[in-house]
This record gives C-alpha cells, structure tokens and sequence, in this order.
C-alpha cells in the first residue's frame, strides 16, 4: 500500500511590519505541529504547513523590497485592514493564527476573533509573542497580548518575568510559553576572514536625536579610517521614505551624505543572517542583531557610550559582559560574553536550540486535539475591567467595545481599484515625508 501523506498543518500569519512578518513566518514554521521545519526546508512545497500570509495596512505596511529582503516565502501573501482580516478568519479554516503585531493590534484582533468565533465549535490555537528583546512597557506590552492561546516568550529570562506580571494582577499566566526568537541559526563562527569585517547593527528609533546618531556614524567612520586594512559596514535596516516597526526620522543615509568615509566603508542592506556570515565584530546599541550575533558566538559589542539607559534598550544587557566603548574597541578590546547570561536570553549557543520550540508544538497539538474543541478567547482586558482603555485600542482598528466592526469601518468584499490605491499610497507617502521631514524640523523650532 503507498504511504499515506499527512495533513499539512494550515496557518495563518497577521504582520504590521518587516520584522514582524519575518518574526511571524518564521515561528509559524517552528511550531507547526508535525515534523520540524529545520529539517523540511521550505522550498519543498509538499512538506510543512500551508501558510497564508496577511500584512495590516497602516505606516509601516513592508513594501516588496523589505519583503524580499526578509526572504520568507508563504503560499499567499496579501495586504488587509483589521475587518477584512476578521472577515478572512470568519470564512476560512485555518489549524494555528500567529498574531504578530504591536501590542494594541493584538488586542483588537483578540478581541474582534471572540466576536466572529463565537457560534464556532472549533477555532484556531491563537499564538503571539514578540519580534526581539522586550526592554519597555513590559506590563502593558503583555496584558494587551492577554487571551491569546500562547504568549511566546523568547527566552528563560522573559518566560519568568512574563508569568510574574500575569500572575501579579490576577490573570492566567499558563499561556506563557518559553522558547527562542525563530531566527536565529547560521554557521558558528570560526575566526577572522580577509578581509576583517566590523559591522554596526543600525537601529530606526535608537538612539533618537541626530547628535548621538552623528557621533555614532563619526566615531564608525573614524574606525574605518583607523583600520585601513577592515572593511566597515553600516548594515541598515530600510531606505529612506520605508517604515519598520519603529519610525526613523533621521535615516544614517543622508547623516552620512556630510561626511566623506574612506574606500573600506560602506553601507549595506539585505538578510542579517547573510551579513553575519562575513562578519568578525557586531558592534550596535541594543540591536536584536547582538542576539543573533552571539549565538553564532561571533565576537559582539553592545555600545556604553551613549550610556547605559533604559531609553537606549542597552541596560538589558547588563550582565553580558558585551558591553563596551568605541575607545575601548579602537584600542584592540573584545568582549567575552557572559555564558551564564547568554543561557538565560534563549540564545542556546549551546546547541539546544533544535529543541527550543518542542514545547510550543506539543502545546499546540494537545489543544488541536481537545475533543470539545477551544474554549472562547478570554482576554484581560474587557470594557469592565479596562473601560477607559480598550474602547480607544479597539477603535483605531475600526472595532467597537463588543469587537464587532464600527459603521463606516473599511469594507473588504472586492479588491481596491485604481484611484482608491493611489489615494493609499499617496497618503501613506505623505506619512512618511511628514515623519523624516516635517516632524524634525518642527522639533528643532520648538528647541529654539
């Protein structure tokens, strides 16, 4: 008899961003339940789940050359607003939703999915979780996640602290389930290449004001003049008038259009993942990037001189034994991680990373199989317990205080035609040229 082919698992990913997507298709595929997507690679597509992708229409919708340079594939891929979405996830059946969106976004669809489930016998198992290091709004950031099936949590470290702010205001913590961002991996580092390559992990958002990313850009710069014999990169992460998840206002770009770096600098786009491979320093602020970095246990600095603040995202690597200055770097130094620390953030450059995400595929498939099928999504947040808050977050996604969808609310029964796409990117260009050049320049007036 021929062998019976199983079931491709369906899933469903919701983005608002580049990284988000990328964050959302990747952990798609680790925890799909049945065989693991490391060892089925996605070209192949006969094997792993079915993956329908959905990017959020707003500021930071990722335009075809940030997808691309993600290089995640989906069976589909389309762009949608909150109602057309919790229309699709009304009308199809899908095994696993990833919600991978900003806090606030993942409420509403939490809370606008109990409403278009709610004569359903069956459901999808609801996951979310966060793109990187979780350094602000820690309390806020996790209650607005409250009700999905399963809170991912990226390291040890963050699976306690997760479950600690849970069970602080009362709430069900056994959604938290730790595991490790979906995107490291890479060969190990095996020493210096020829030539020796430093790479600078740039931010969007960190640090903010354009004297301290000016002083960041001199003193790489400087570097590259000092060590004629390195190649210098400046990896970023978007060309100016493009959004991640965090806006840029000031893109290194045109900061760096005033200076004249030498021959050995440059600047570079693409995969992270492909720029580690030539990389023998990762120098950034608080970059997600020194993560990946360390897992590959490539020599990485995570900068003090712009201090160790709370603002900067840097003060969570304390304890790493990264954390370093430019003089100190020009001077020959490198760091050498903490192990201990390294175990704790779920960078499992101890090899167990393989095994990281077993316990979110075994969750997953346990609630598949409940006989009785799911029980409705139960967030904390509801107009009782938060009445002067969740009315506003569910509204700016269109939704009222019950979920459902507001009148006037963007329809999404028919494709947009030709004048009302141009209006959108018109709008969202203006958006765009508002942030990078209007809002600074209203900045410095008001500093006067």
């Amino acid at each position: 008899m021929p062998v019976s082919t199983p079931k491709r698992p369906r899933i469903a990913v919701l983005a608002d961003s580049d990284t988000r997507w990328k964050w959302g298709a990747l952990t798609a595929d680790r925890i799909a339940p049945g065989p693991s997507m490391e060892a089925a690679p996605r070209e192949d597509a006969q094997v792993g789940p079915l993956l329908d992708g959905f990017l959020l229409r707003g500021r930071a919708t990722p335009t075809p050359r940030q997808l691309e340079e993600v290089g995640v594939r989906a069976d589909s891929l389309r762009e949608v607003t909150a109602v057309e979405f919790l229309r699709a996830m009304a009308e199809e059946s899908y095994d696993v939703l990833v919600l991978s969106l900003v806090g606030g976004g993942v409420q509403a669809m939490l809370h606008g999915l109990a409403r278009v489930w709610e004569n359903r016998t069956s459901r999808p198992v609801v996951v979310t979780g966060y793109v990187g290091v979780v350094y602000e709004k820690l309390a806020d950031g996790l209650l607005l996640r409250h009700g999905a099936d399963l809170v991912l949590a990226n390291s040890r470290q963050d699976a306690d602290r997760f479950r600690a702010v849970y069970e602080g205001v009362g709430a069900d913590a056994s959604a938290v389930t730790e595991v490790a961002l979906p995107f490291l991996g890479g060969a190990p580092y095996e020493g210096e290449h020829d030539p020796c390559t430093v790479v600078f992990a740039a931010q969007p958002s960190v640090p903010d004001s354009r004297k301290d990313r000016t002083y960041l850009l001199n003193r790489l710069v400087q570097h590259a003049r000092r060590h004629p014999e390195r190649e210098v990169l400046l990896k970023l992460r978007s060309k100016p008038g493009e959004h991640t998840t965090h806006i840029e206002e000031l893109p290194y770009q045109k900061l760096v259009q005033r200076l004249d770096p030498p021959a050995n600098f440059r600047l570079v786009y693409g995969n992270m993942g492909e720029v580690l491979d030539r990389t023998d320093l990762l120098v950034t602020v608080s970059s997600t990037a020194a993560l990946e970095s360390l897992h590959r246990r490539i020599p990485t600095v995570v900068l003090s001189d712009l201090g160790i603040r709370e603002s900067l995202g840097n003060h969570h690597f304390v304890g790493s034994g990264c954390l370093a200055s430019w003089d100190q770097l020009d001077a020959g130094h490198r760091p050498v991680p903490d192990e201990e620390w390294v175990a704790r953030q779920g960078v499992a450059a101890d090899g167990t990373y393989d095994s990281a995400f077993d316990a979110a595929r075994g969750r997953i498939a346990e609630l598949l199989d409940r006989p009785a099928g799911l029980p409705p999504l139960t967030p904390y947040y509801t107009p009782v317990t938060a009445p002067g808050y969740l009315p506003g977050i569910l509204a700016r996604h269109h939704l009222g205080p019950d979920g459902t969808p507001l009148p006037g609310a963007p329809a999404g029964d028919k494709e947009p035609g030709p004048v009302r796409q141009i209006v959108r990117r018109a709008a969202r260009g203006a958006y765009r040229h508002g942030v990078q050049r209007v809002a600074p320049v209203i900045r410095r007036m008001g500093e006067l």
